[in-house]
This record gives C-alpha cells, structure tokens and sequence, in this order.
C-alpha cells in the first residue's frame, strides 16, 4: 500500500513532547503497511486484528499500545490509504471518524 503521506506520521511525533512515544509504534506501522496488498477489509482485520472497520472505506488503528489513534481511509483498487487523523483516545473521541 501507498501510505499519503507519512510525513503526517512524523509531524504528529514531532508537534509535542508527549507525542515522542509514537514515533517507534507509528514507524512500526508504516513499514507494516507499505508491504500489505490489501484488497478487502477482512485482509486489513488478518494483519491487524485489533482494527475497526468503518463506513466509507475508513479503518481505525491502535497505536502505541491503544494510546493514540490513527484513521485512515482505504482505496482498495489504487492500493492508496490516505491518512486522515491520528491522536489521542480523548483527540478521537471529538471527531466523526467515519467522514475525517
């Protein structure tokens, strides 16, 4: 999969002091991501099971041991997952995840 953008992964880490903690678990992520070919949602749930499937293409990940959030949406056929929020549990608790 194409990750857009990972610098986005990087500016989280980088934005605040206590969002150093994400930069080994959100690299793990990435470098996950860049080899999968998923081309449905229940391959997303085979390689991380702990996902949540949304509407319009969006997944949800845990990151760093469930502390932060990431959103993302999925276009199966171009192979493309476009990243569109990544915080903490109280951050996600304040978005629509399903149209971020």
């Amino acid at each position: 999969m194409r990750v857009i953008a990972k610098r986005t992964l990087r500016e989280f880490w980088e934005s605040a002091p206590q969002y150093a903690d994400a930069q080994g678990p959100l690299e793990a992520w990435y470098t996950e991501v860049h080899k999968a070919a998923w081309r449905t949602p229940p391959d997303i749930k085979a390689q991380f099971r702990h996902a949540s499937i949304l509407k319009n293409n969006r997944v949800v990940f845990n990151i760093g041991g469930n502390k932060y959030r990431l959103v993302v949406a999925v276009d199966y056929q171009r192979q493309v997952l476009f990243i569109r929020f990544i915080g903490t549990h109280s951050q996600y608790d304040a978005i629509d995840a399903e149209v971020v």
